[in-house]
């Protein structure tokens, strides 16, 4: 397979789709879109939208997606077979930035 990963450094949805390639040991381009705006643009040329992550496989875009959704992809087109396995970071997973990491209890009394 060749697979292109468009990613950022830090970002929860971005570590999950590392962490399904590392759970299936699948060989991939990480490639950074915060820090290389050429590749941020290609990426939206390919992918037709500026969201993250987006991941290429053998010339078909799955764009804004988690790494439950690329493991969905490969195991549906034969491209792996299902692993159990735990991942060091969950695959379906936001980062602090899109939710709350520490919620506080609301008291209406």
């Amino acid at each position: 397979m060749q697979i292109k990963a468009y990613l950022k450094p830090s970002c929860g949805w971005s570590r999950g789709v590392r962490a399904m390639f590392s759970k299936y040991q699948i060989e991939y381009e990480d490639l950074d879109i915060v820090n290389h705006r050429e590749i941020y643009e290609e990426m939206v040329r390919k992918s037709g939208q500026p969201l993250s992550p987006c991941v290429e496989v053998d010339g078909v875009m799955l764009a804004d997606v988690s790494g439950e959704e690329v493991e969905n992809y490969l195991v549906a087109n034969g491209l792996v077979e299902r692993n159990a396995a735990d991942t060091e970071y969950p695959i379906n997973q936001a980062c602090g930035a899109h939710r709350r990491e520490d919620p506080q209890t609301v008291r209406f009394f």
